[in-house]
């Protein structure tokens, strides 16, 4: 599998990346055997990026991607986990977690992006992972902490960055408009764009993509599937968009989509994770993944060509905007390794 450098950095992830917030039982229990089989499974398919967050199952994810990873070569993968969600013992517990995740609730989650915050972040996971480095650090879904993120926590994450700590750094948000702000005024390498340059949702083109193209930044593009609506060939009413029931009109548009990816003799999943790629700045596309089957399903799906005819054709019907760039839609840019 292709690599592509984050820009500036020595960090390169692979086109394709791992996301581990499924493995800390997202929505629903993963077996433990099939966590550490999914990744097994990533990594025999050429996968070396791998993504989590101490937010994921409230330390799971993080405990189950080091354990699986411990014994393989140290150099040879990249992870990435975030900062900004602190993990403190929970004096209120109700026995299950009420943030998506079905594991106990022993812990709680604490909002801290302060300088200490983060250094205790970072050093917290490196216990959970049992890893000796982060690679990548992101500060997680910082919305309503603009001031302490950008002023307290990037210089923090430069600072480690600079003395050779980690490789990289960045912020991870469900918004565009912040992440350009990121990219603009602080210390940020990458962002982590999760739903807003998808096949239903380009507004990244109006803030965050020109900011990393003019600075020659990175994005790293998850939630390509919107939640669900994108993940089949063909949708159907009861799928989800961005969390929620997706409304008619999307389930319309996704259909006529998937009827154009069709006579383009591809499939709309395919296209959905081929469609980041046709912006220069993007270098990775990461994926949720809860078993080996899911695994063997996106690699397969990465690997299809998607032809260059079909975002034409996208646009000359008016299903994704006319200033989406033509792009590498086999995902193999200017800065493939």
């Amino acid at each position: 599998m292709h690599h592509r450098k984050i820009s500036t950095t020595p960090v390169a992830l692979t086109e394709l990346g791992f996301g581990a917030s499924v493995i800390g039982n997202l929505y629903r229990v993963t077996p433990a055997q099939d966590a550490s089989a999914a990744i097994d499974a990533a990594w025999d398919a050429g996968v070396r990026y791998f993504d989590t967050a101490p937010h994921y199952g409230l330390g799971l994810s993080e405990r189950r991607l080091g354990a699986a990873l411990r014994d393989r070569p140290r150099d040879g993968y990249v992870v990435s986990s975030k900062v900004g969600r602190l993990l403190v013992p929970n004096e209120r517990s109700r026995g299950f977690d009420s943030e998506g995740f079905v594991v106990r609730d022993d812990l709680r989650r604490k909002w801290d992006f302060s300088r200490d915050g983060v250094l205790r972040s970072i050093e917290d996971t490196l216990e959970r992972t049992g890893l000796d480095r982060l690679d990548l650090v992101y500060l997680h879904d910082p919305d309503d902490h603009w001031r302490q993120a950008a002023e307290e926590a990037m210089p923090t994450l430069a600072d480690l960055r600079d003395q050779g700590v980690v490789g990289a750094i960045g912020a991870g948000m469900n918004q565009s408009a912040m992440l350009a702000r990121f990219l603009r005024e602080t210390a940020a390498d990458v962002v982590m764009l999760a739903g807003r340059y998808t096949l239903l949702d380009q507004s990244a083109l109006d803030d965050v993509l020109p900011a990393a193209l003019e600075l020659d930044k990175s994005v790293v593009a998850v939630g390509v599937f919107n939640s669900g609506l994108l993940s089949r060939d063909r949708p159907a009413q009861g799928m989800k968009y961005d969390y929620q029931d997706a409304p008619p009109h999307l389930v319309a548009r996704a259909r006529a989509m998937a009827e154009v990816c069709e006579r383009h003799g591809t499939t709309l999943p395919a296209a959905a994770i081929a469609f980041p790629f046709s912006h220069p700045s993007t270098i990775n596309v990461t994926l949720g993944m809860r078993n080996p089957e899911q695994v063997r399903r996106n690699v397969e799906l990465h690997r299809q060509q998607v032809p260059e005819g079909l975002w034409d054709d996208l646009r000359a019907q008016g299903l994704i905007r006319s200033d989406v760039p033509g792009g590498h839609t086999d995902g193999r840019g200017s800065r493939c390794l």
